[in-house]
């Protein structure tokens, strides 16, 4: 499960990104998770749940998951277009297209501290 090492990595971004005063009022952690990322939500979640058990400095932190359809843009018609089932097909035109413009994307969208 790459899951556990993608928690560690993100938390391991985040302590060199903020202070450490900052890092202790940490609340909330917002991602943003592609369908194509090979990322699954729910062990994602799952493998939140076990660093918290283990790091006590977050064990009042919250994990909140978007999950990012896939699109695609069609040079021929100039169009963006969400692929549905995993048919790579522009919904404007009909041509087969594999220009994925969204969808890939493992991100830390926000984070929210505690006031105090």
């Amino acid at each position: 499960m790459h899951e556990v090492s993608l928690v560690r990595s993100i938390f391991r971004t985040l302590e060199e990104e903020f202070p450490a005063d900052k890092m202790n009022r940490l609340v909330q952690v917002n991602l943003r998770v592609g369908l194509l990322s090979n990322v699954e939500p729910v062990l994602m979640q799952t493998a939140f749940q076990a660093l918290r058990e283990t790091e006590a400095k977050y064990q009042e932190v919250s994990l909140e998951i978007e999950t990012v359809p896939v699109k695609i843009y069609c040079a021929s018609c100039e169009q963006t277009s969400e692929v549905q089932q995993y048919k790579f097909i522009c919904a404007h035109c009909g041509q087969l297209n594999n220009n994925v413009v969204e969808g890939t994307e493992l991100l830390i969208h926000q984070v929210h501290f505690s006031e105090n």
